[in-house]
């Protein structure tokens, strides 16, 4: 849905001023930063019951700048796990708002001590707190903490200013706390969002990093965007071996993030400091430690990761059917079709259009695709339509559960007009959600729930009324301009903070375009507080609703995220225009949600607004059909941009998604992963070549997995794609006989007409696919193939692989009770024999699917004559079976050749199969030697 916000100014207006924030910015992230106060002295310290170190911090010397300084803190450390340790620091005499536990469980910090212990006369002045991986010190006059690898020394967080120019003292207010720490020059910092990076993956010294979550669209480079996410990954090479950490501020108020290369600052509004640190050392031991904590990414069903079709400007249901009907016609998969607001009742939430889509033939369209697989989702904003007559809101206010403003729901504008917010902080608005939830779907079955405008996004701001004698909105013009009468909120300190986040990259008033920030949650609990978690709680919510109805797994979409929300929903990255540069933006957001937790994230395809061209309407679904989250999607005033719409784009999304639908079991073995491990699906390279520091700024290039990477065209007019292939073996997957061996990592240039994308599988993997389909229902019940990689011509070698299969209807995705089988494949040469066999884990159920696997195929075996003397299971393959043995010699880049050794290497292919995928198996020939 198109933000309400989505540009504040015309786009040459607002250019004009990025142009000019960014200059402010720049100069002001190199200029000396203000200082403020002498921080905190550490005057008493003790070892607690449950393993923990609490100390007492005192103020040195009061002042008023953004307020008086809290005078006493607590500070409690704990290493909670082997890998993770904690700081927490808060007011020590006062209970202060924190993300709530029942929203983000998680062990609870040391309770406020009645009485404050006397000073210590002699504090000790450097102390360590070791754990078995993390090394916790600090200095107590003037007190900083230091945070250090066991394993090599090294300092990953020092929150010393020691001298510093670029930061001062630890300052802690109820409205201003401000803490840094220094970094090494080397550091390669990532996360921190979510925003628009145009430099690039990593994090830039100078640029901007605002976490406050807005509905202003992700054309906005640098700004705060839909999600916070206050977590970022610090890669560093020590001694030529790359180590790898993470540090979350577990902090929901609004903060800037001062990125200086040596240094990063936080400046927050309120809350407290409670750190998390994550040792790694990889990459994805960080993510596996970090979503241990904040919880493990929701399971998929099968079907998400099929292909979506969606737009904002479906008038009626036969414009749907008709785009189903194009689909199929066009030979292009779809297994989702979406509706934005079109189906609604006057923008209402939980209604129908019964003249656009009359019930009883949507519910007949839907039986249809339902039949076959296909499934359909639609649009919910959480603000409910005041309306004396809907009983959506009725039974709300008869629940009471909207959120106040002086004791009244306080009033909004969104589609509907005026609106209220429910507050999912309170548990009667999490049932009353649930049963309206229950009662659509009961009106309509849909499949899944699209949850937007959760910021929350407002067309208005400050204090509103319904205006009299007009009507609101007048039904002409766009619907995002604010009819209602409005007055400013400026009287209380939330409203007007001391200290101004640089907010929607504006230093906008931070109730701009949302909920008041004096408004009042359930409890009492601030607008100002809990803004950031609104989009959080209503996928919780949500997620709960849906759980609840047909006991199948939930799918959810949300726009808005905080830590926590890829446990219940997967995320689009919004409102994005149809421009190369948005493409390429596209890539980076998507890393970033993969080490934020939230790895079902994928783009609008094409862009959502205005509209895209033909060439990079081709180029974007050969990207996007490798999103993990894949779906076209557009806006009402754009021209209609569905893949079919031209016969170029048909066919380089019949090639792309075409693939896609071949790797859905890989695809889907990853989602598992994610689930149960936190691995992103999507990733960077440095994931899988940590040590490799030419990869660590890629931001052109992505990986599914540990080894299928995808090297897009990015630029408009370009046949060619200059590609970075890390150390190894690389199998083209759309031409197996195509490869490149990298020595040592290198760039090289790829052909790459309109309709190709470049998709390379690296060596050692064994990659489970089957033979693809027009929707995930039919291309699942197809034949599976294995392709096995070894590195180029190597006479020894190993490739391993999984797959991992279940009722994907079912709530938890978990091997148990017959309805979960899991794979691992393994694979060896050595001595002129290949090897290849399976490890079977409950294998029930897929003997009970009779999945079967007809084909294997094995790259970069050595040219030592045919294949011979096939075994089965210990046994001989005779020539009456109908299995085939062929071999194809591979082709590599000339330019790639390294001195006078030129590479050679075969492909074995072995077809006629009919392996049991849920029973171990054996097989076995050897490369004979050529006459």
């Amino acid at each position: 849905m198109f933000s309400s916000t989505g540009s504040f100014f015309s786009p040459s207006l607002f250019s004009f001023l990025l142009v000019l924030l960014l200059s402010f910015y720049q100069v002001n992230s190199s200029s000396t930063p203000t200082k403020i106060g002498q921080g905190y002295r550490l005057i008493s310290i003790e070892e607690t019951p449950d393993g923990g170190i609490v100390g007492i911090l005192q103020v040195k010397q009061n002042n008023k700048i953004y307020g008086p300084d809290i005078p006493l803190l607590q500070l409690y450390v704990k290493h909670e796990t082997q890998d993770r340790l904690r700081v927490h620091i808060t007011d020590a005499k006062k209970q202060r708002w924190e993300v709530p536990y029942n929203l983000l469980p998680r062990e609870k910090a040391q309770a406020l001590k009645q009485t404050i212990g006397r000073s210590r006369k002699n504090p000790i002045t450097v102390q360590e707190y070791s754990g078995s991986e993390l090394i916790f010190s600090y200095i107590a006059d003037p007190f900083s903490f230091a945070v250090k690898r066991k394993s090599n020394g090294q300092t990953l967080f020092n929150s010393s200013s020691d001298g510093s120019e670029s930061f001062g003292e630890m300052v802690f207010k109820d409205q201003y706390l401000e803490i840094s720490t220094q970094l090494p020059k080397d550091a390669s910092l990532y996360g921190l969002g979510e925003n628009t990076q145009p430099h690039g993956i990593k994090l830039y010294p100078g640029d901007p990093y605002t976490l406050y979550t807005t509905d202003i669209s992700a054309i906005n480079l640098n700004a705060d965007l839909y999600g916070s996410h206050p977590v970022y990954m610090d890669l560093r090479k020590v001694k030529g071996k790359a180590y790898a950490h993470a540090v979350l501020l577990l902090n929901s108020n609004g903060m800037d993030v001062f990125y200086r290369g040596t240094s990063l600052t936080y400046k927050i509004i309120g809350g407290v400091f409670d750190f998390y640190f994550f040792s790694g050392p990889t990459p994805l031991a960080v993510v596996d430690q970090y979503t241990a904590l904040i919880g493990r990414p929701a399971p998929m069903p099968y079907w998400a990761f099929g292909f979506h079709q969606c737009r904002w400007g479906y008038h009626n249901l036969s414009v749907v059917e008709d785009v189903v009907e194009n689909y199929k016609k066009a030979r292009i998969p779809l297994d989702v079709i979406w509706n934005d607001d079109d189906h609604m009742d006057g923008h209402k939430d939980f209604t129908l259009n019964l003249v656009n889509y009359p019930r009883p033939k949507l519910l007949a369209f839907l039986e249809k695709i339902h039949s076959i697989g296909m499934k359909y989702i639609v649009i919910i904003d959480p603000g409910i339509g005041v309306n004396s007559s809907y009983g959506v809101y009725q039974r709300g206010i008869a629940n009471d559960v909207f959120i106040k403003y002086e004791g009244e729901p306080y009033l909004a504008q969104v589609w509907p007009g005026a609106v209220n917010f429910p507050d999912f902080l309170n548990p009667k608005t999490v049932d009353w959600w649930g049963d309206e939830v229950r009662r659509f779907h009961e009106l309509v079955p849909v499949d899944g729930l699209w949850i937007d405008m959760n910021e929350a996004s407002n067309f208005c701001s400050g204090l509103c009324k319904i205006p009299k004698g007009k009507q609101c909105p007048s039904g002409t013009g766009p619907g995002w301009v604010c009819c209602l009468d409005c007055k400013n909120i400026t009287k209380t300190r939330w409203d007007d903070p001391p200290y101004k986040i640089n907010a929607s990259g504006l230093q906008v008033p931070i109730g701009y375009k949302t909920i008041a920030t004096s408004a009042v949650h359930y409890n009492g609990v601030l607008e100002y507080d809990a803004h950031s978690l609104y989009g959080f709680s209503q996928a919780i919510a949500t997620h709960k609703a849906l759980q609840g109805l047909e006991g199948k797994r939930p799918f959810i979409l949300s726009r808005s995220t905080y830590v926590g929300s890829g446990k219940y929903a997967a995320h689009w990255t919004g409102d994005n225009k149809g421009t190369w540069e948005d493409l390429k933006y596209s890539i980076s957001t998507m890393i970033n949600f993969g080490i934020f937790g939230v790895p079902m994230v994928g783009s609008d395809i094409c862009g959502f607004y205005p509209a895209p061209t033909e060439e990079l309407c081709n180029r974007w679904i050969e990207v996007g059909a490798f999103y993990p989250f894949s779906r076209d999607h557009a806006n009402f005033y754009s021209p209609r941009q569905e893949l079919y719409q031209w016969d170029s784009v048909a066919e380089s999304a019949r090639n792309a998604l075409g693939m896609r639908y071949k790797i859905l079991p890989y695809l889907y073995t990853l989602s598992y992963e994610a689930h149960t491990t936190g691995a992103p699906i999507a990733r960077p390279l440095f994931f899988s070549f940590p040590d490799y520091t030419e990869c660590y700024g890629l931001s052109t290039q992505f990986l599914l997995g540990s080894s299928l990477m995808i090297s897009p065209v990015l630029e408009q007019g370009k046949s060619q794609v200059k590609a970075l292939f890390p150390p190894g073996s690389w199998y083209n997957l759309f031409d197996m006989t195509q490869a490149i061996t990298s020595e040592g990592g290198q760039y090289v240039t790829l052909d790459a007409p309109l309709h190709v994308v470049n998709v390379h599988l690296h060596q050692n993997t064994i990659l489970p696919m089957q033979q693809g389909g027009m929707i995930s229902k039919e291309a699942r019940m197809t034949p599976f193939a294995l392709v096995v990689t070894f590195p180029a011509g190597a006479s020894d070698g190993k490739a391993a692989g999984k797959l991992f299969l279940d009722d994907d209807e079912l709530p938890e995705m978990k091997l148990a009770s017959g309805s979960a089988t899991y794979v691992d494949f393994y694979a060896t040469v050595s001595q002129g024999t290949v090897k290849l066999w399976s490890e079977v884990q409950e294998s029930k159920f897929a003997l009970d699917k009779g999945w079967k696997i007809s084909k294997v195929a094995v790259l970069g075996l050595g040219r030592s004559g045919a294949p011979s003397a096939l075994e089965f299971d210990g046994k001989p393959v005779t020539a009456a079976s109908n299995i085939e043995l062929t071999s194809l010699e591979q082709k590599y880049l000339e330019d790639l050749q390294v001195g006078s050794e030129k590479k050679s290497s075969v492909m074995v292919e072995v077809n006629g199969l009919e392996i049991p995928v849920g029973k171990n198996f054996a097989m076995s020939w050897k490369m004979g030697i050529s006459g």
